[in-house]
């Protein structure tokens, strides 16, 4: 069962908030192929590196192709539904792991995906002025500042995952700022797909 803690919300606006998290948690949940493009940075400690990519998840298989920097540009990188393990087309990157799961900065958009769709939501933060929505995310039996965190924000609107970061014992590793997120959708009166534009420039 997921226990929503809304500390430091009023009543309404957690209840507002709750739903809204419900609600998007839903969405993402259905089987609707996406394609979005991102930009990460990653930190590890004294490196720092920041990579722009195309996104796409098919309803099976995720494809990411970086666009810069221009030294791996065109690398794509695909994972199936299911395993852990991303697999580029013969290169790999210079980056390594940011932590003993595997988390590159590569694979960072499909960890924030599955997050948003399984992820124990320990805090809901809905900001009526700015039209957006902070979903927190961590191990349940967790300290805060300790373990993984995930941050989460999306467009109160639109739905959009905006923008999410990922902290290890305190200390963000990944940052990623979304843009011209896509979705597909059903025509629930004629059964046919519909492209839908949550987001972005």
């Amino acid at each position: 069962m997921m226990i929503l803690l809304l500390s430091g919300c009023g009543p309404a606006q957690s209840s507002e908030g709750e739903e809204l998290a419900l609600v998007i948690r839903g969405e993402y949940l259905e089987k609707a192929p996406w394609s979005t493009s991102a930009v990460i940075t990653a930190d590890y400690g004294q490196r720092v590196y920041q990579y722009e990519l195309e996104a796409a998840w098919d309803g099976a298989e995720t494809t990411l192709t970086l666009t810069a920097p221009e030294t791996v540009a065109g690398v794509t990188a695909r994972l199936q539904d299911g395993e852990s393990l991303l697999e580029y087309d013969g290169v790999m990157l210079e980056t390594g792991p940011l932590n003993g799961d595997g988390l590159t900065p590569v694979s960072a958009i499909p960890v924030l995906l599955e997050t948003v769709r399984s992820g124990y939501i320990t805090a809901v933060f809905l900001d009526q002025e700015e039209g957006m929505l902070r979903v927190d995310c961590s191990d349940p039996e967790g300290e805060p500042g300790e373990g993984t965190e995930t941050s989460l924000w999306f467009d109160a609107d639109s739905h959009a995952l905006v923008q999410g970061e990922i902290s290890l014992d305190g200390f963000r590793v990944i940052q990623c700022e979304f843009t011209d997120f896509t979705k597909e959708s059903r025509d629930t009166h004629g059964g046919e797909e519909s492209v839908e534009n949550l987001g972005g420039d």
